[in-house]
């Protein structure tokens, strides 16, 4: 199925409703952690100063509540995420993200992503 097919997103980030009803495999990967971002300052939008890239997972995004925008590339290309759409960034894309004060986003990752298999990246700040 194409992800993309709803409207054009970034090369490596593909899109998917998460709330359609019933069961539906949406992202499947090995060993995934799930975990929760909310506000804090370092995710937010004026003090993003760096892109991660991870060498060994894709990672997973869920906006359940407020505001959050995916920066995805090198040039940090901003995607602003729907509720309860999945948004997969897959494993070696640089991305990165900024929230709401009133955001949750679910992640879903690899359980031993950090910096060992992490590279990081300076990005400008708008």
């Amino acid at each position: 199925m194409d992800r993309r097919k709803e409207k054009l997103l970034p090369e490596g980030l593909e899109a998917a409703d998460a709330l359609k009803g019933g069961y539906e495999a949406l992202v499947r990967h090995d060993s995934w952690r799930v975990a929760v971002i909310t506000y804090a300052e370092r995710f937010d939008r004026k003090n993003i100063c760096r892109l991660e890239s991870h060498r060994e997972t894709d990672e997973v995004f869920v906006l359940m509540t407020g505001k959050a925008t995916l920066f995805i590339g090198r040039d940090g290309v901003p995607t602003e995420l729907e509720p309860w759409k999945v948004y997969n960034v897959k494993q070696a894309v640089w991305h990165g993200i900024c929230v709401s004060p009133d955001a949750k986003v679910l992640i879903c990752e690899n359980d031993d992503t950090g910096p060992d298999n992490t590279d990081y990246m300076a990005c400008r700040q708008d």
